[in-house]
């Protein structure tokens, strides 16, 4: 068993799902250290940067599901490919931007590109793997994701040193990206539908369930904590408290991912010894923890704890509720099932900065933790009671 799921780090297609994941969340994290660089050079305020934010998530909440359907119906690769070709050249384009409200529009366009990544390569996991070779390349692709998560700030930080729009170089890596997905990506693709009538309601079917509710609830729950707090206000908090510069502000973001990343690569290990949902308890008891010890952390290391105690929680919960997720619908709906789910992420991921940009104006950047705190204690409840 041991020997099958290190096969899997072997196996190409992998790899390539490997990139469109790192792809898929360069768009924010690569830009998060530059924010507070933007608040003063764009003439805005930091309850409006996180509009820079939310426009790119936003199209995933409209398209989504159109291209999981398409995706069913065409083919992964019709949908992807074009995909990254349009996230990369829109957001290479913000490079050459000095306008807020233009840089808004590009970001736009790159979020539409980017509106299939997420749901896309967890379709292909669940589409090329089963078992747990399943559960181990769901551990190792949240893995990728960790390390992307890990380095892009600290790029983004270096980059912003020497201007706040040098990380939307980064984008144009999507465009090569593409062209393999297109080339060399061998994977199953479902039979086109005979009746588009009779797919809806077999995906609906699949949908309608107590279970798979509240770990889409427990989706957009987690992406308000990490795209509301961590990603909007922790540079924030990190500059008003100790002063930091955008690329020391990018480190100690970085460091959260890596106790992300050790998690994660432990999935297939844990979940042969652990069920999912008391994996996923753990995990968000922590969250409680970590999110709580934010407003007290008076020194810089006190933060960096909390923050690797947050990166192993997040390691611990993502891949098995996506594990959990892809093994609900066969592989003639899975593209549509995930990507209703990659809607109601993008949701979180698009509310969760307004969300917490509300508690901001209340009380400051200690309100948005202790808001994340609140947050996990619901997570928790929705584990405990719905998730059998």
């Amino acid at each position: 068993m041991e020997e099958q799921t290190r096969s899997v780090l072997k196996n190409p297609n992998l790899h390539i799902i490997f990139l469109v994941t790192l792809l898929a969340v360069m768009g924010v994290s690569s830009i998060a250290p530059a924010l507070p660089l933007m608040v003063r050079e764009l003439n805005t305020t930091p309850g409006q940067i996180g509009l820079l934010i939310t426009v790119f998530t936003l199209p995933g909440m409209i398209l989504t599901p159109i291209t999981g359907i398409l995706a069913d119906r065409y083919g992964r690769k019709t949908i992807l490919a074009p995909s990254l070709v349009l996230f990369g050249l829109a957001g290479f384009l913000c490079t050459f931007t000095r306008s807020f409200e233009l840089l808004l529009v590009l970001r736009f366009f790159q979020g539409l590109g980017a509106a299939s990544l997420g749901s896309m390569n967890i379709t292909l996991i669940g589409d090329i793997f089963s078992g747990n070779r399943r559960a181990a390349a769901m551990g190792y692709n949240s893995s990728v994701l960790s390390v992307g998560t890990a380095s892009y700030p600290a790029i983004g930080g270096a980059l912003a040193m020497a201007g706040w729009y040098y990380p939307f170089l980064l984008p144009v890596l999507a465009i090569p990206v593409g062209l393999l997905v297109l080339f060399r990506l061998k994977n199953p693709e479902p039979e086109a539908p005979a009746s588009m009538k009779q797919y809806l309601l077999n995906t609906w079917k699949t949908i309608n369930k107590p279970k798979v509710w509240g770990l889409f609830v427990i989706n957009v729950l987690i992406f308000f904590v990490i795209y509301g707090t961590i990603l909007t206000y922790f540079p924030i908090h990190l500059e008003n408290e100790f002063n930091l510069t955008s690329l020391f502000i990018g480190l100690v973001i970085s460091s959260m991912s890596v106790t992300t990343a050790i998690a994660s690569s432990l999935t297939g290990y844990l979940t042969r010894r652990f069920s999912p949902r008391n994996l996923l308890l753990v995990s968000y008891s922590i969250y409680v923890i970590s999110m709580s010890m934010i407003p007290f952390a008076n020194h810089i290391v006190f933060f960096i704890l909390a923050s690797l105690l947050a990166g192993f929680s997040h390691g611990i919960s993502m891949p098995n509720v996506q594990t959990l997720l892809v093994g609900m619908a066969p592989l003639t709906e899975r593209a549509a099932f995930m990507s209703l789910n990659s809607m109601i992420l993008r949701t979180g991921q698009t509310f969760g900065p307004l969300f917490m940009g509300f508690w901001y104006s209340l009380a400051g950047t200690d309100a948005t933790f202790f808001a994340a705190a609140g947050i996990a204690v619901v997570m928790f409840l929705i584990t405990f009671l719905v998730v059998k």
